[in-house]
């Protein structure tokens, strides 16, 4: 049985304008990898520690190489540079659930 793994990405927007094309077409990317949306954009609230995301997004994969597959995409490679053009971002890769 697969394990699920989940990308965490904390991100804060610098250039919307620019950023808006990323939110429009990476979905069609995590589709092709079988991911889903958990959490999408949403604010955090810090009930304890230091860590002060402002935005976060979880997506959940069906295994690790479905995550690390999407992560390698040769068409996506394009809409990460926007991303980080337009953004600082954290992103992990952490395998959870069956």
């Amino acid at each position: 049985m697969s394990v699920k793994s989940y990308l965490v990405l904390d991100l804060t927007i610098h250039d919307l304008s620019k950023f808006r094309d990323y939110i429009a077409r990476i979905p069609e990317f995590i589709e092709r990898y079988a991911g889903r949306y958990i959490v999408r954009g949403a604010e955090a609230e810090v009930v304890e520690g230091d860590w002060r995301p402002e935005r976060l997004v979880i997506i959940e994969f069906p295994s690790r190489d479905h995550a690390e597959r999407f992560l390698q995409d040769p068409e996506a490679q394009a809409l990460f540079a926007i991303r980080h053009d337009s953004t600082s971002s954290r992103l992990v890769l952490v395998e959870g659930g069956t």
